[in-house]
């Protein structure tokens, strides 16, 4: 089957709108990057599958940001995409996590925080604490706090796919609640198994063939991040250039790494003094 794939499908008799996400390459991209515990790994690939739920749902070109802190091992999970379902994430932990650990054992008082930055506009964020079992149930409250529309979201991991089912009211005038409480009790069948193995066509069949579904064509998502050496330059340039050149004689390099990919960028006394005498000319012509 085709991997790393979101699928959007709308309801001929109902107003309610779907989703599906099935993930593999991007995620392995995402969880290589670092050691992560397997609770992690696993907490991860929900996270992706969520971004990626949510981005679907973006009416602008931009980024999100989809952001997990607390006060417990897990300090930080955080998956970063934007509207063209480019996807990177990371995690921040401390400690031995359990394979089983659940979301209050990572977090401990934590909350979540969602960020919307469209290429024109404002930014918009929200913020829901981490008080419910699963993350999906979390990004439920979410939706039903700021945007009050009834939302069903499934979400699996493992430690070699991720996958996810969103199910919404489509914002209307009329009442259809009661068309979303059918087709949420549907939704709510569908294994890990089906998400994992079949094909959205499939699965979908098995879940509403009773139903009238319109399935539009899927939408590729890729591992990216933004990563370059021209960003560490700017980085360093930061910082003044008496405690870099200390660095350049400490240890004949300045290293920069990337929490997202592990990537590593060197830069030497040459390409430090190049970094300094840029950000001087720049000034002078501005």
């Amino acid at each position: 089957m085709t991997t790393d794939n979101l699928y959007r499908y709308l309801f001929e008799n109902a107003s309610v709108r779907g989703e599906l996400v099935q993930l593999k390459n991007s995620y392995q991209e995402v969880i290589s990057a670092h050691e992560y515990p397997l609770a992690i790994q696993k907490l991860l690939g929900e996270l992706m599958a969520a971004t990626s739920l949510l981005t679907a749902t973006l009416k602008f070109s931009g980024d999100i940001s989809v952001q997990l802190q607390g006060d417990g091992p897990v300090s930080l999970a955080v998956i970063n995409g934007n509207n063209l379902q480019q996807l990177r994430g990371v995690s921040r932990w401390n400690g031995d996590i359990s394979d089983d650990a659940s979301l209050k054992q990572m977090f401990g008082k934590g909350y979540m925080v969602i960020t919307l930055t469209p290429d024109d506009g404002e930014r918009y964020q929200g913020v829901v604490a981490l008080d419910k079992d699963t993350l999906a149930e979390c990004l439920e409250d979410y939706f039903e706090q700021s945007e009050q529309l009834p939302t069903k979201i499934k979400l699996f991991a493992d430690t070699k796919q991720a996958a996810g089912m969103f199910l919404q009211v489509l914002p209307t005038d009329g009442n259809h609640n009661g068309d979303f409480e059918h087709l949420s009790v549907l939704t709510e069948t569908v294994k890990q198994e089906e998400l994992f193995t079949l094909q959205a066509e499939e699965v979908l069949h098995r879940l509403y063939h009773e139903e009238e579904v319109r399935l539009f064509d899927p939408v590729e998502i890729t591992f990216k991040c933004t990563c370059s050496k021209e960003r560490s330059a700017q980085a360093i340039r930061t910082v003044s250039k008496d405690e870099v050149d200390a660095i350049i004689a400490e240890q004949g390099k300045v290293e920069m790494g990337c929490e997202y990919c592990n990537n590593k960028y060197i830069f030497d006394s040459i390409d430090v003094e190049a970094i300094y005498a840029n950000a001087a000319s720049s000034e002078v012509t501005q």
